[in-house]
């Protein structure tokens, strides 16, 4: 694990056949299940300074969403967050999962979210990393893509790959440098790759969260909202929202974080995440 940080080769090394798509995953560790859910634009790299300490008393799943990382990008994909809410109860299934403990960040946690309170999926704890929950959300640059897809599709090779890194650069708080950022932007490289970045900004429609934001109150499990303090993506305030609408769950604001707080500050993150789930096995 320590030698695909340093080299920056994180890939799953396993992978299954779901209804949307060929899905890239992997599994690590020993103990109770949790399964983590990246966000846009990203992969389950965002995790790989998070799985060794996890994986230490955990059995830890990672996987790749429907058209992101190393799962299968296609033309005419359904990868919407509609889509991946049902990607999830199909790996559960396949991992042979009931009720495992999850960690959400950004979209993942609206696929996450959906999966509980529409498809009808059991988490036993339930932990949100600046989650995409609650509308409005999206950044200026996600409408301007929705509203001129066909445009940003046809764009030169260097201009996209330019756009991408300028984009997620602007999810942390201490800059990434070239070698950090090259894996986050290779998959959405290529005429594949610029298709399947486009078309995930397209699909990732705000009536997906409205129609769930309002069974949040019904969530009985115990929650944890991590959120970055210098998050520019999604503003902590809308922690502090999401916190409101779900009884009984707990804040944590991140100093120092932005959207991807994996990133600023790992050990935090960690810590947080093992707090949590140590407390609720032990209730």
């Amino acid at each position: 694990m320590n030698d695909q940080d340093k080299n920056h080769r994180w890939r799953p090394s396993r992978s299954y056949e779901s209804s949307g798509g060929r899905v890239a995953y992997d599994v690590f560790g020993d103990g109770p299940p949790v399964v983590l859910v990246h966000g846009t634009p990203f992969s389950s790299r965002v995790w790989r300074r998070i799985v060794p300490e996890l994986a230490g008393d955990q059995t830890v799943y990672v996987f790749d969403l429907l058209g992101y990382g190393n799962s299968e990008k296609r033309e005419h994909q359904d990868v919407s967050l509609a889509a991946q809410a049902r990607l999830l109860p199909e790996l559960l299934d396949h991992w042979g999962l009931e009720s495992p403990g999850i960690v959400a960040h950004d979209i993942g946690g609206a696929a996450t979210l959906r999966a509980h309170l529409l498809e009808g999926r059991d988490f036993n704890a339930i932990a949100l990393i600046d989650a995409v929950a609650l509308s409005p959300w999206g950044s200026p640059f996600y409408t301007l893509v929705q509203e001129h897809v066909g445009v940003f599709r046809q764009i030169p090779a260097y201009m996209h790959r330019a756009m991408v890194a300028a984009y997620i650069r602007d999810a942390t708080y201490q800059p990434m440098g070239d070698e950090e950022i090259e894996p986050y932007i290779e998959p959405w490289l290529g005429p594949e790759g610029q298709d399947a970045f486009y078309r995930q900004i397209f699909q990732n429609d705000q009536r997906y969260t409205d129609e769930v934001q309002d069974r949040y109150g019904e969530i009985t499990r115990p929650v944890l909202i991590l959120w970055g303090e210098e998050d520019r993506w999604i503003p902590p305030e809308k922690g502090e929202q999401l916190h409101a609408r779900i009884p009984g769950s707990r804040l944590q604001k991140i100093p120092g974080a932005a959207h991807l707080a994996m990133e600023d500050t790992p050990d935090t993150v960690t810590t947080a995440l093992k707090d949590f789930f140590s407390a609720d096995r032990a209730a």
